[in-house]
């Protein structure tokens, strides 16, 4: 099942081109061999006061999406999972309230904390581990993200962590973390091979994973879900992992990671002969293309945390998981 790309992600594709067209000519008209600085050097991926900004900004044009429910308002300012999700959810809002929002609430982070890894090239990005004037006690983790120098930082990722679940980061004498290769045979799973591996234990189980309420709790209500009077309920995941959809990965103290990860979910719906599908919520009939007879498929984007532990050593925990719909039709 394919999914649509918004214009914002279709600039930044057009932008990312021409720059690899840009260096593939310059490649080409120079002699021997064509030096990028910085790409193999282990650098900083941003200096503290940029990550503060980045937050700051970040929190200033989300408040100003949500108050008005206009995505265009923070489009800049949010990617990947979390750009789908809040994009999905200000397009329900200003169909319902077209004059904004009637309960909109300024979101306040305080007490930020911010783990900035040292690596090459490109993407750069960091995590910003916030306290949130809601969401209780946990702790909010976002992680910022960019893939040129003249890009603005945009949060990629956003999942809430309970306080005491929070792993303890690697860092070096100046206090930089490290970023850990997608493909690290180190770990429990490679942190690219964890969507894939996700969705298949949702699929299927198995040992890889320990138990809790983002995977063994959540394949029990699936199972509690799938067969009722009238109605039945299918499940299709996918991994999603290319592009702004990266997993991004750093070195805790004992030798393991923190992983985000993104994965695709469809939901489908469908009544027996003479029954009907329950009225969907507001937010749902907003983003439902078609008329709802007898089906209804539903699209969500989930964005993950998980504890990636070194290989041998035990399983994978799924420490937070923040899931949105983004899409709907009926038939």
């Amino acid at each position: 099942m394919s999914r649509d790309r918004s214009p914002r992600r279709l600039r930044r594709l057009d932008r990312r081109v021409l720059m690899a067209a840009s260096v593939t000519a310059l490649s080409l008209t120079a002699s021997g061999c064509v030096v990028v600085h910085g790409e193999r050097e282990l650098l900083p991926t941003a200096t503290r006061a940029e990550a503060a900004e980045a937050l700051k900004d970040f929190t200033a044009a989300y408040n100003a999406a949500d108050k008005a429910y206009d995505n265009s308002l923070d489009a800049d300012h949010v990617t990947g999972a979390l750009g789908d999700i809040d994009e999905a959810r200000l397009t329900a809002g200003r169909a319902n309230n077209p004059e904004g929002n009637p309960g909109h609430s300024p979101l306040e982070f305080t007490d930020a904390e911010f783990t900035i890894p040292k690596k090459p090239g490109w993407p750069r990005w960091f995590l910003a581990d916030v306290r949130a004037n809601r969401g209780g006690d946990s702790r909010w983790l976002l992680v910022f993200t960019r893939d040129a120098a003249e890009d603005p930082w945009e949060a990629a990722y956003l999942t809430l962590v309970a306080p005491d679940r929070m792993p303890e980061f690697k860092r070096d004498k100046d206090g930089w973390a490290e970023a850990v290769d997608p493909n690290s045979r180190e770990l429990a799973v490679p942190p690219g091979d964890l969507s894939a591996s996700y969705t298949t234990y949702l699929k299927g189980g198995g040992a890889i994973f320990a138990d809790g309420s983002h995977t063994s709790g959540w394949r029990d209500k699936r199972a509690k879900n799938a067969e009722k009077p009238g109605l039945v309920t299918q499940y299709i995941d996918e991994p999603l992992t290319e592009g702004d959809y990266r997993p991004l990965a750093l070195r805790t103290t004992d030798g393991g990671a923190l992983v985000f990860f993104t994965t695709h979910h469809y939901q489908k719906q469908t009544a027996a002969p003479g029954t009907a599908v329950p009225t969907p919520n507001k937010d749902v009939q907003a983003l439902t293309k078609g008329e709802i007879k007898q089906s209804l498929m539903m699209e969500f984007v989930s964005n993950e945390v998980a504890l990636d532990p070194p290989r041998g050593t035990g399983n994978v925990s799924v420490l937070g998981r923040i899931e949105g719909l983004t899409g709907a039709k009926g038939e």
